[in-house]
């Protein structure tokens, strides 16, 4: 090139020209836009909606311990807790229905709705580390094992009972899966909140909890004060909350000890058989096999996962060794966690059967995947009639609720009752009862027998065998006999007395 050669000279800059870029068109608000770009809060509207709908569908009722959940939360405003009765002390729904304790009777209703909505999200949780560990290399297939992982936690034995009947065993799963999820999209603080949340639920969290923390206290120095505050808060939780209450610290632990659900012998292989019985054979064969193949490919994550599922259930043989009941919907976690493996198993199936040999189609691993969902199936099926059986029961459980609430209200309210005598009515009623009589669960007598025999007043609920309740004041104080002897016999809906 010639030295004559000239650049082209650059345009002088327009003095009238603006000195910043014109913004970008706004784009039209659309549903499916704020959906792409928010997704969490799309998945959170959809679970609240699906929870009421299913809650409405349901018609059931909380279980024995979540009526005593709800009692907990009214008497802490009312400055009268008492933590001496079952259901055992568990700092996690207590933080829920102390707040929700403000709405009134509608603290019923909210629980419920939360509780279905936590419980749901766990399969979420549980489908996006399956999708994250089968890989982006084959969208369909990480689908297709999060589809499959997220119905096998649904799957768990007597699953959609705790959940329909609005129990903390599949929000602790939520929490686990949650924690989980959080750590492997690399966001240690949020999953560390949830180890501590999960350790507010039930103590088999805590070992997990205590190695997150060194790990993340040595590799995150940033998050120690964190890490010292969600610690400090399980203790305080677990013991302070009795010791404010005026109970023995170590409550939670002695009623526990005194379930009827405990195993009497064969601790550890009943404890083990607990486990196993939460899903069917070809559940476990397919984990093993999902395990066996991370061993030999070194994929450290799934091993990782199925040995924290060993612990969770080693803790808990060690639990029942010690006299704690070992029942199964305290391994909920862990059958889980190996749902996950379940569905990770399938995904890989889709991906790795054609890489076995050239020339084998990219289709040929849906015929393997599709056994693999194929020998799960009758097992679902089976579950299935069993859930429908139990909400059946569940829904007549709720209509002798529903006649136990009418009955108080028709024969003076809860003060009447409580002005009569001491309420007293068989075990699988006392929580209710203690709820509608806005008294706390040991204060509710439980032992009609032997009630009857002793010298204070009482007033006894019966459920009838076809629906209503016998009331029986006993032993009434002569002043309260005129109004007390009124609300004696047979007590039905709508509002008439046999």
């Amino acid at each position: 090139m010639s030295e004559s050669t000239l650049e082209a000279p650059r345009p002088a800059a327009d003095p009238a020209a603006p000195d910043y870029a014109p913004a970008p068109p706004v784009e039209p608000w659309t549903l499916r836009a704020f959906t792409r770009r928010h997704p969490w809060w799309s998945v959170s509207a959809l679970l609240a909606a699906v929870s009421v709908v299913l809650v409405v569908w349901a018609r059931t009722r909380p279980s024995f311990d979540a009526y005593g959940w709800l009692t907990w939360g009214y008497q802490t405003l009312h400055l009268t807790l008492d933590l001496g009765g079952a259901p055992s002390w568990k700092p996690l729904p207590y933080l829920a229905t102390v707040p929700y304790a403000l709405l009134g009777h509608y603290e019923l209703w909210i629980w419920m709705f939360t509780a279905v909505a936590l419980s749901l999200l766990g399969c979420i949780f549980a489908g996006r580390i399956a999708y994250r560990i089968v890989g982006p290399e084959r969208r369909e297939a990480g689908l297709v094992a999060a589809i499959v992982a997220g119905a096998c936690v649904l799957g768990i034995e007597q699953y959609w009972h705790y959940i329909l009947s609005a129990q903390s065993d599949p929000i602790i799963v939520m929490l686990v899966l949650g924690g989980i999820d959080a750590h492997l999209s690399q966001r240690p603080r949020l999953a560390f909140a949830c180890g501590v949340l999960a350790s507010l639920g039930r103590p088999e969290a805590w070992p997990f909890l205590g190695l997150y923390a060194i790990w993340a206290w040595r590799a995150i120095p940033a998050m120690r004060t964190f890490i010292y505050v969600g610690l400090a808060v399980v203790p305080l939780m677990w013991f302070g909350i009795p010791i404010m209450s005026g109970n023995n610290p170590l409550i939670s632990g002695s009623i526990a000890q005194r379930s009827v659900h405990a195993l009497k012998h064969n601790l550890i292989i009943g404890t083990l058989g607990r486990f196993t019985e939460l899903e069917y054979l070809p559940f476990w064969l397919i984990a093993l096999g999902a395990v066996a193949v991370a061993a030999i490919r070194r994929n450290y994550l799934m091993l990782t996962l199925s040995a924290g599922a060993a612990l969770w259930v080693l803790v808990e043989v060690a639990f029942a060794l010690h006299g704690w009941p070992g029942l199964s919907r305290y391994m909920f976690e862990a059958a889980a966690v190996v749902a996950v493996l379940v569905g990770v198993a399938v995904g890989w199936a889709l991906i790795e059967i054609p890489r076995l040999r050239r020339g084998i189609p990219q289709w040929a691993g849906v015929p393997v995947a599709a056994v693999l969902v194929a020998v799960l199936v009758p097992g679902a099926i089976a579950r299935g009639r069993d859930e429908h059986k139990d909400l059946k029961f569940e829904r007549g459980r709720t209509h002798e609720i529903a006649l136990l609430q009418s009955t108080i209200n028709r024969i003076g309210g809860y003060m009447h009752v409580r002005r009569c005598g001491e309420p007293v009515t068989y075990v699988g009623y006392v929580s209710t009862l203690a709820w509608f009589t806005k008294l706390n669960v040991g204060w509710v007598g439980h032992r009609p027998q032997i009630e009857l025999h002793r010298k204070y007043p009482i007033v006894l609920f019966t459920p009838l065998p076809r629906g209503g309740w016998y009331i029986l004041p006993w032993r009434t104080a002569a002043k309260n006999v005129a109004i007390c002897s009124r609300m004696k016999g047979n007590w039905f809906v709508p509002h008439t007395r046999a």
